[in-house]
């Protein structure tokens, strides 16, 4: 029977177009439910994974995904913000290990995180090269960053305005990259982090001008008394944070209401977490706090609910694909009448011609397979990488 398997491989290689058409309708078949089902799943335990990791959210009162997806993807744009009072006052129960948040810029497209130390300790973020922040000013990046914009320790990022036209005066910043995290395959590795109070610089809240008390300022002040000095448009504001002129930056009010938008807390046991949850029960409270993995539990029912529904309507698909694949076939026999009584007249046998067609379907569902199995192959090794993308930006 090798024979009728050489010339069933060679009518498929001398129609190309109608292997091709089959190839695609059969792979197409076997992938969309395999690939549908590992993308959720796979997604799911990417997504559970790093809200299982941070217990307690304390963010503005509202949507509580988006509080946990901006908080834990950096996804959100302009994201509610609380005060740093209610960093303060979490730190201050000594129920959890509070660590701020602050992620509403965005330097060359990826997000800026205002944060402190602990927040470094707490992902489990080492470094590659360079250093942790040390100065006002300075940065370290994920290594996504680091690989896609080509840049490492040593060299400079300047953060991205939030409008084309900025009427409030704030200017980019240029900041010193101290660092570069090692991967971890986390949404961490797509962001630049930075002191929250360097955040608040890039926010405008705080800045660093001439000293007008020294002559070379002369030009700068419009009038001086005895009690204040006031400058004239021509002062020199800073937009990058020297060894040489960080004495020169300060903030103007009192930084306990100055924005965050998200406090991690992490209790050390059970019952300091229910005791912290406790304190944010009263409906009066301008914030709440959130359990993210309860949060994507609830969306992920959701998920999967509808991906039952979709896997479903792709078996349905499925089957009609069958069915006409089968039709194909049997009119392709119809047509091969001829073909086939030419063969019977040189000798061949019906089994002979049976294994033919046979073959021919078996090969083509053989190649289709194993495309299938290439492309749900790539599908899991690359969605996590996927969603991690859409989450960030």
């Amino acid at each position: 029977m090798t024979g009728a398997l050489f010339l069933g491989c060679r009518y498929l290689l001398h129609n190309r177009f109608k292997t091709a058409v089959l190839l695609g309708a059969v792979t197409l078949m076997m992938f969309l439910p395999a690939a549908t089902r590992l993308l959720v799943e796979d997604s799911a335990q990417a997504l559970t994974a790093r809200a299982a990791e941070t217990p307690l959210l304390v963010g503005a009162k509202g949507s509580q995904l988006e509080l946990v997806l901006s908080s834990l993807y950096f996804h959100a744009e302009s994201p509610p913000e609380i005060t740093y009072r209610v960093y303060e006052d979490v730190r201050d129960t000594d129920l959890a290990l509070a660590i701020p948040l602050h992620a509403r810029f965005q330097a060359r497209g990826y997000p800026v995180v205002g944060t402190n130390l602990d927040y470094f300790e707490f992902r489990g973020l080492d470094l590659a090269e360079g250093r942790l922040v040390g100065l006002l000013g300075e940065c370290v990046i994920g290594a996504g960053v680091a690989r896609k914009l080509g840049i490492g320790a040593g060299d400079s990022l300047i953060t991205s305005p939030e409008t084309v036209f900025d009427l409030a005066g704030v200017y980019p910043l240029k900041m010193r990259v101290a660092g570069v995290f090692a991967p971890t395959g986390t949404p961490d590795d797509e962001a630049v982090f930075v002191d929250v109070r360097t955040s608040w610089v890039i926010q405008g809240l705080g800045h660093g001008h001439q000293d007008l008390a020294e002559p070379a300022a002369g030009g700068a002040v419009l009038n001086r008394d005895e009690q204040s000095i006031t400058a004239n448009a021509s002062l020199v504001q800073y937009n990058e944070i020297t060894p040489q002129n960080v004495r020169e930056f300060h903030f103007h009010g009192d930084t306990s209401g100055f924005p965050l938008t998200a406090v991690i807390a992490v209790p050390p046991d059970e019952k300091s977490g229910t005791l912290l949850r406790g304190r944010y029960l009263e409906k009066e409270r301008g914030e709440q706090l959130v359990v993210p993995g309860a949060v994507l539990d609830d969306l992920l029912e959701t998920v999967f609910t509808v991906q039952n529904y979709v896997v479903l309507g792709l078996l349905m698909l499925s089957l009609a694909t069958v069915a006409v694949i089968v039709l194909v076939f049997l009119l392709s026999q119809q047509l091969r009448r001829g073909e086939f009584f030419t063969l019977r007249r040189m000798g061949a046998s019906r089994p002979f011609i049976a294994v033919l067609v046979a073959s021919e379907i078996v090969f083509v569902f053989a190649a289709s397979l194993a495309l299938a199995a290439l492309l749900t192959w790539a599908v899991r090794a690359w969605a996590t990488e996927l969603l991690l993308s859409l989450m960030t930006f």
